[in-house]
């Protein structure tokens, strides 16, 4: 019996998606949760997984292409065998090692999308070479022999497998690598852009003495990891803590624009930017005011090991009233953060750095971070972004104010 694959179903605010990968080729085996596709859309990627086993007798959407919430993109083929696919033509049944005719629809190693850039370009696909996994062809490889093509330059067919990628290059030659810029980037500038472009922003600065959080993270690290079963005790936490704080008693930066409207929230959801291999990503801690330093790090730690395996849903990153992002973690000593709309604010961590201050008189080295924090001038007064950073200092410099609520 043939069960459609459909496209799972996507939220008001994702529009389409993209199907990125098929992990099985028609006429594969199947089982019952095997990943079959990962779909990408403009915010996370989704995994379709097979209903049943069986085989994949049908891709009717390829690598590249666009499909919508509930689509029909593959069929399989449930209680059927590998040995006898039922969507596979007879060619297809020819051994994988013969490789199949020149630009035949069952060559095994040229990837969909790849073949459709070869198709409309003009480009015979017994020529390309594959640089992907058994000499797959990929849609990079495909892409690359469109630009040699339209600077006349020899096909890359002509070289040895061997030589597609050289050791040894001639002096001066430069270089280039053009590749498709993925949903999830591209929607990531298209709303840094906007908010640029949208919104009164400016950037006030303000610097922390980090030495009483380090000396309290020193003495009770260990403890702290004992007794939550080894949720590690970082800084994010703290940070987290005290903004929720900061915004409490300065409510215009946790609201948000909506037409000639201002939303003030009653709650405290803390977006905390995570980049990945796909581009940032900000996962939300809701209700971020009820949850301890332990619950704070845990579900950071969660959102960092599901952002390196893609495994970030749209649930975690949608809404959120305020960001945090902390550039620091990669060496950045001071930048200016853009706000992610429809929030009004966002706060910029940066690099722990030994600087000599002046303390009572005298010169001494301590371990200071400049914070930023990015603002909507439309709606929040310098006046207000300077009063919640100097409580983000007070909060952060003697952490004993965040027990005793004052």
């Amino acid at each position: 019996m043939a069960i459609e694959i459909k496209a799972p179903t996507f939220p008001e605010s994702v529009a389409d998606g993209t199907v990125a990968t098929w992990h099985k080729k028609p006429g594969e085996a199947v089982k019952r949760d095997e990943l079959l596709v990962d779909i990408e859309t403009d915010k996370v990627v989704l995994e379709v997984v097979a209903p049943a086993d069986g085989v994949l007798a049908e891709v009717i959407k390829n690598e590249g292409d666009t499909v919508l919430s509930e689509e029909v993109i593959a069929r399989v083929e449930e209680g059927a065998t590998a040995a006898a696919p039922a969507a596979q033509p007879a060619a297809a049944s020819a051994p994988a090692a013969a490789p199949a005719a020149a630009g035949s629809d069952e060559d095994p190693i040229l990837a969909p999308a790849a073949r459709k850039i070869a198709e409309e370009n003009g480009i015979d696909p017994a020529t390309l070479v594959g640089t992907g996994k058994g000499g797959r062809v990929t849609k990079e490889d495909a892409v690359a022999a469109v630009e040699a093509k339209k600077s006349g330059a020899a096909a890359p067919a002509a070289k040895p497998a061997a030589a597609a990628a050289p050791v040894v290059t001639a002096a001066g030659d430069r270089t280039e690598k053009r590749v498709p810029m993925t949903r999830l980037r591209a929607k990531v500038a298209e709303r840094l852009v906007e908010a640029q472009s949208s919104m009164a922003m400016l950037t006030t600065f303000n610097e922390v003495n980090m030495k009483p959080i380090m000396d309290l993270r020193s003495k009770y690290k260990d403890l702290f990891e004992k007794k939550h079963n080894g949720v590690r005790l970082g800084f994010m936490s703290f940070f987290v803590k005290a903004a929720t704080e900061a915004l409490k008693r300065q409510p215009g930066v946790n609201a948000s624009i909506d037409g000639n409207d201002i939303v003030y929230h009653g709650y405290q959801d803390i977006g905390v930017a995570v980049s990945s291999d796909r581009g940032l990503v900000v996962p939300v801690l809701r209700n971020a005011e009820f949850m301890s330093l332990a619950e704070v790090e845990g579900t950071i730690a969660e959102f960092g090991k599901k952002a390196k395996a893609g495994k970030l849903t749209l649930e975690d990153m949608q809404g959120g009233t305020f960001t945090i992002s902390n550039g620091g973690v990669f060496g950045s000593l001071l930048s200016t953060p853009i706000v992610n709309p429809p929030q009004t604010a966002i706060l910029g961590m940066h690099k722990i750095q030994e600087r000599p201050m002046a303390v009572n008189g005298q010169v001494v080295i301590l371990p200071m971070m400049y914070l930023a924090l990015s603002y909507d001038h439309r709606l929040i007064d310098g006046k207000e972004a300077v009063t919640f950073l100097v409580t983000m200092k007070d909060l952060l410099e003697d952490p004993a104010r965040l027990l005793l609520d004052i």
